[in-house]
C-alpha cells in the first residue's frame, strides 16, 4: 500500500494538537501551504509541507522571533 501523501485539516489539527479552526487559520494566513481538492474545496496539506512548517516554527523559536497571533484569528468559522 502506498504511503499517504496528503493530510486533511483534521489530521493537521490532531498532529499539531490544535483546533480545526486554528489549523484553518494557519492555511488562511498562508503560514501553512495547502491545496483545495474536489467540488467542495476540501483542504489538503502535503506531509512534507507540514514538516517544513514545524521546522520553521522551531527555527523561529530558537531565534526568538515567534510572534503572537493577530486578534482576528482567535475566532475563525469552525464549519468544515
Amino acid at each position: 500500500m502506498a504511503t499517504q501523501r496528503f493530510l486533511t485539516l483534521d489530521d493537521v489539527a490532531e498532529i499539531l494538537n490544535v483546533s480545526w479552526s486554528q489549523a484553518y487559520a494557519l492555511v488562511r494566513r498562508k503560514e501553512l501551504i495547502a491545496i483545495q481538492i474536489g467540488g467542495r474545496g476540501q483542504w489538503r496539506v502535503e506531509k512534507d509541507e507540514l514538516e517544513r512548517f514545524i521546522q520553521q516554527k522551531y527555527a523561529e523559536a530558537r531565534a526568538g522571533t515567534v510572534t503572537e497571533p493577530a486578534a482576528d484569528d482567535a475566532e475563525v468559522d469552525s464549519s468544515h
